[in-house]
């Protein structure tokens, strides 16, 4: 398991290209039966994925956690953007098809992930955080996620939001969780930008097609920074810092908070003149 420190924003004013990638960014997130992790010291969130190929991949524990088990004080959320697969908790089984999510709260001791074919293996993207209280595990699948319709072909911003772990949806301690599919035609998320000093957030773009990439924004408003995305990347995005992106393509993402409030709609706006 890797480990990130936070960062300040005079720090990141001074950083160049390799230094923010070094970050920010998670450059691979599923690699063949291996569970692949980050720390990160933003709200003690640990985010990566698990990519099960021919075998179940157990969830293992870290020295670093100080823990019997790794969710005997933390909370995990799981959204595959693979194959079909199945996930084993605490010896009860959830079949987790592509874009369905599955919660699985404090206390459960024994988490295993694998794929229904070994061709098309399933892909699970993580997002774990402290958690103080435990709510039940559950599954929702991709069509319960109440989607809505936003944006506009002539914004270049048409997308479907999915929210699965939020206040009116799958429980949490912590965690709010959904994702973003843009349109045909469509290549810019969450524009206007917004901050919310509340609470840190994980991008994971996935379904970039092959030689397309995402420019993904980033940094304080005033003084915005940019990487480029590839598929199957996550960013990490500080509290204080703009979280945005304009594709070469359109593509999709998991967007993963965690932090002092779990309200969907708490988000401080920066109007698109203002941003520099």
């Amino acid at each position: 398991m890797q480990s990130r420190y936070e960062s300040s924003p005079k720090e990141v004013a001074g950083m160049n290209t390799e230094s923010l990638r070094a970050n920010f960014l998670i450059e691979k997130l599923f690699e063949a039966n291996q569970v692949s992790l980050t720390y990160t010291h933003y709200d003690r969130v640990i985010t990566g994925g698990v990519m099960p190929v021919g075998e179940a991949v157990s969830l293992p524990n870290y020295d670093a956690l100080k823990s019997e088990y790794f969710l005997e004080r933390r909370e995990l959320g799981i959204i595959n953007v693979g194959g079909d697969g199945k996930i084993t908790a605490d010896g009860e089984a959830f079949l987790v098809n592509k874009l369905d999510c599955l919660y699985l709260g404090k206390g459960v001791q024994s988490v295993s992930f694998e794929s229904i074919d070994a061709n098309n293996p399933a892909q699970y993207f993580l997002i774990s955080s402290p958690a103080h209280q435990a709510y039940p595990t559950r599954l929702m699948k991709k069509e319960e996620a109440s989607p809505v319709n936003l944006g506009s072909n002539l914004t270049s911003n048409e997308r479907t939001i999915y929210k699965y772990i939020h206040l009116d949806g799958i429980r949490s301690c912590q965690l709010v969780m959904g994702l973003t599919v843009l349109a045909n035609g469509s290549v810019w998320n969450t524009m206007p930008a917004h901050t919310h000093d509340r609470r840190m957030e994980v991008y994971c773009y996935f379904d970039v097609p092959q030689n397309q990439a995402v420019l993904h924004l980033m940094g304080q408003p005033q003084e915005t920074r940019h990487l480029f995305v590839s598929n199957h990347q996550a960013i990490i995005s500080p509290p204080w810092s703009v979280h945005s992106g304009c594709g070469t393509a359109n593509y999709s993402f998991i967007w993963a908070m965690a932090g002092e409030n779990q309200l969907f709609t708490d988000m401080d706006f920066v109007e698109i003149p203002s941003l520099r």
